[in-house]
């Protein structure tokens, strides 16, 4: 059985993550703390409306990526295989993700200043917005569509997000083929060319820019929400030389919404950039601005300056931006 190793294991756990099973793992997220005492609710219930008190943020293969993105502020040093022989199987992740999440939340109850109704809803409730992002690259876990399917079924789940590098293709088109699609899916995309990415996503395949370049042409077919993120590096891949790549790129996916995201100066990322490196919010505007000339069927709708981020949807949008089942 495919499973975390002890020095791994203890990594997480140090960094108060809840080990779920043989090899996922969930984590309550700021935000999602803050929501419970008050202090407000992250970028995507802005943007989205998701419950950000009813999260849950997981990933079905925490240690295993074929990435090392410099930026990553996850320990992906501790991240060395990228195939699963063996997996645990999809209902017996939910369940215990359940059970983890409730364990990691029980003490924020007890918070003088926390919501009561609000932790009531989070604590005795199934999880209303399952974020499959957390760690590691979800689209490498098998049995995925299956997760995504089960999650899509229970009334409970108003919304499921993947969090993906694009580096498997050929799980979106299982996902695509059995109907599990998440509710709005996230294609990361942090360099204009080959050379960028190599430099800045550190592949494990030596044809991972031809993998996501065939993600990006699979985008258009695919029946759910979707969004390209961009992550801005300033002084790496923020040059105005680079823009007319991306924005051909962006085109190209057809993607419904773009969001621009400054690089944080967190966790393990500090090892590899610099403070220097993490944009201001007015250096992401500026940037989306510039972005957005060279974008015939894109404009900007939405800023959060706390998370220095910038949304753009499509001009004659698809979708609403508001998932339906907040509204």
């Amino acid at each position: 059985m495919v499973s975390f190793d002890d020095e791994t294991r203890k990594e997480f756990e140090k960094k108060s993550y809840g080990i779920v099973g043989n090899h996922s793992a969930v984590q309550i997220c700021s935000w999602n703390k803050k929501a419970l005492r008050n202090k407000g609710f992250c970028y995507k219930n802005r943007f989205y409306g998701v419950d950000t008190h009813r999260c849950v943020q997981m990933s079905p293969s925490a240690a295993w990526c074929q990435q090392n993105c410099i930026f990553c502020w996850r320990p992906m040093e501790f991240m060395r295989n990228i195939k699963m022989k063996e997996w645990d199987p999809p209902q017996e992740i939910i369940q215990k993700t359940v059970e983890q999440r409730k364990r990691l939340l029980s003490g924020l109850g007890g918070a003088h200043d926390a919501n009561r109704e609000l932790f009531k809803q989070a604590f005795e409730r199934f999880p209303s917005h399952w974020a499959i992002s957390l760690s590691g690259e979800p689209t490498l876990y098998p049995a995925l569509p299956e997760l995504v399917s089960l999650l899509n079924s229970n009334p409970e789940v108003k919304s499921t997000f993947i969090v993906t590098n694009g580096q498997e293709p050929e799980m979106f088109l299982k996902l695509k083929e059995n109907n599990s699609l998440p509710t709005q899916l996230y294609l990361s995309l942090d360099a204009p060319n080959k050379a960028l990415f190599q430099k800045i996503n550190v592949p494990v395949y030596p044809d991972g820019w031809e993998r996501l370049m065939k993600t990006i042409s699979l985008f258009p077919s695919l029946p759910t929400r979707k969004i390209l993120r961009f992550t801005l590096i300033k002084d790496l891949n923020d040059a105005d030389e680079h823009l007319p790549s991306y924005a051909e790129i962006f085109e190209r996916s057809e993607t419904d919404f773009i969001e621009v995201k400054a690089y944080m100066f967190l966790g393990y990322s500090r090892k590899r950039l610099k403070k220097e490196n993490m944009p201001s919010h007015e250096h992401i505007v500026e940037f989306s601005k510039k972005l957005e000339k060279l974008l015939p069927s894109y404009h900007i709708v939405d800023e959060e300056p706390i998370s220095r981020i910038v949304l753009l949807e499509r001009k004659e949008p698809r979708i609403p931006r508001r998932i339906p089942a907040y509204d």
